[in-house]
């Protein structure tokens, strides 16, 4: 990619290797101090809801939270057409005194930018299709990002345990199948394919380490819509906006 000889690429290996690698092979857009890792979950309202960080940054900074905010919002709308993605700030609370001292810190630079924040948002939110992209330390993101999947596996799980305990259960579950299986590629992972790395000059996702062969294909697909969608370019834009109004503002 670097070389030019690929426009995307799409890697099922180890998360924090691939992340290394990629910011020093290929090297960040102009203003992007660190990349930030993206999940997409499904929700309610306008089908997908974008999350970052979901692992890659553990330790952050304001400006992070301020830079993921601006990329996971330029993705929503260069990937999903969102004309103007809301944006939440992960919080214990909607309140704006709620929250680390990280979170509302964030929280007032956020309110003060031109992205269409709503501010502090909780875990509930997450599918309900209040917002499109929610902010979060990479620490924060992964546990969310674990603990859904895991729960979403258990209600599978549960699903096809009280199923079988009876034939007219059975009987009843041949009958809902279309259904079921309608529910499980709205909410598969494997249908999402992989999370963007957001931030690079070039076009990344990531699997899982266990990604099946469908998850694989649906990883290439999405690394194919992001280079597609021209999100880098707006990124960028939208980053070098930033730093003219602040140093605007500074002078």
């Amino acid at each position: 990619m670097r070389d030019g000889a690929a426009d995307a690429f799409f890697s099922a290996g180890n998360t924090a290797a691939c992340w290394t690698i990629a910011k020093m092979v290929l090297g960040t857009l102009e203003s992007v101090d660190r990349p930030a890792l993206a999940a997409v979950f499904p929700n309610h309202e306008s089908g997908r809801t974008v999350l970052l960080d979901v692992g890659a940054n553990a330790q952050c900074k304001a400006r992070h939270l301020e830079e993921f905010a601006i990329m996971g919002h330029a993705y929503a709308r260069g990937v999903f057409h969102i004309e103007h993605p809301r944006v939440g700030l992960m919080s214990m609370g909607e309140e704006e005194t709620k929250g680390s001292e990280l979170v509302r810190d964030v929280h007032e630079v956020l309110k003060a930018s031109t992205l269409n924040f709503v501010g502090n948002v909780e875990g509930h939110d997450l599918f309900t299709g209040k917002v499109d992209v929610v902010v979060m330390d990479g620490f924060t993101g992964n546990v969310v990002l674990k603990a859904c999947e895991t729960c979403a596996e258990l209600v599978i799980d549960l699903l096809r345990e009280e199923i079988g305990r009876d034939l007219r259960r059975k009987a009843g579950a041949l009958l809902l199948k279309p259904a079921f299986r309608a529910v499980r590629r709205r909410s598969d992972p494997a249908e999402v394919g992989g999370a963007p790395l957001l931030g690079l000059r070039g076009c990344c996702v990531i699997g899982h380490g266990h990604s099946s062969a469908r998850a694989v294909m649906h990883g290439i697909r999405a690394a194919a819509d992001f280079h597609s969608s021209g999100v880098n370019a707006a990124i960028e834009a939208e980053l070098g906006r930033l730093g003219a109004r602040k140093e605007a503002a500074g002078a």
